[in-house]
């Protein structure tokens, strides 16, 4: 059976692959960006926190457009800065969406609960999956307007 001949899944669970897939870029980039920000901190509006919050952002751009143009790629059969482009495209506002929804709960986390905390702990690790988790949810509705307007393809 051809991938054309396989069963399409339902609208919801193709939009749940593509968020996931979106969070992966951003989880990837948050685990790499942690170290880096450790070793060359820097402040953004006064804030190494808003510091690190920047580099993880640069990052997961970063990741998730490559991750994007690996997939576009092969399915264009094209290369180049075209599908380089349609790559930004298609991650900028999903990406953006999902770096909303975590940094709005890690906002919560550090400036309103718990204050600064080492993500040399657990207890960081466990309020990160759960900002993923809220990374996902602002990211869901996003991912299924980029499919119905056609600049994203399902998954």
């Amino acid at each position: 059976m051809s991938s054309t001949d396989a069963p399409r899944h339902p609208f919801w669970q193709s939009i749940v692959s593509g968020t996931l897939h979106c969070g992966a870029g951003c989880s990837l980039a948050d685990m790499i960006g942690r170290f880096l920000f450790r070793a060359l901190p820097f402040a953004v509006a006064g804030s190494l926190v808003f510091g690190e919050w920047t580099l993880d952002y640069l990052l997961a751009l970063l990741v998730g457009v490559t991750f994007q143009y690996a997939a576009l790629s092969p399915m264009l059969g094209q290369t180049g800065l075209p599908v380089w482009w349609r790559a930004l495209k298609v991650d900028f506002l999903s990406l953006t969406a999902w770096q909303v929804g975590m940094y709005g709960w890690m906002a919560l986390v550090i400036f309103v609960w718990c204050g600064p905390i080492s993500p040399l702990g657990i207890e960081f690790w466990f309020l990160m999956q759960l900002a993923m988790a809220c990374g996902f949810l602002t990211s869901y509705p996003m991912n299924w307007w980029l499919v119905r307007v056609g600049i994203k393809t399902a998954m």
